[in-house]
């Protein structure tokens, strides 16, 4: 919801507590980051693996190899994948 992209506020608002619970330890609670540890801005206009709902349910669900990003897919499960990564979606998109 904070890049610019059109999104579903209903679910970017209910996966907002999944973020908080999963991603902010590495990411930042305004998913601003972490360059120390790999972590990129959730925030800005750089997508590196694709700005669409489906990558980022991708990289959510397998994680990313190479990358410090765990697999989140087997512990969320899809339902919460989806939530999750609708706001990670939203979050980039501007206010």
């Amino acid at each position: 919801s904070l890049s610019g992209l059109t999104h579903d506020t209903a679910r970017s608002a209910r996966g907002k507590p999944l973020f908080q619970a999963t991603c902010a330890a590495c990411h930042g609670p305004e998913a601003k980051g972490n360059p120390v540890i790999g972590a990129p801005d959730l925030t800005d206009k750089i997508w590196l693996y694709g700005s669409g709902e489906s990558a980022i349910m991708k990289t959510v669900t397998n994680g990313r190899s190479g990358n410090m990003m765990p697999a989140w897919g087997p512990f969320l499960g899809e339902s919460k994948v989806h939530l999750l990564s609708a706001y990670v979606y939203g979050l980039s998109t501007n206010k």
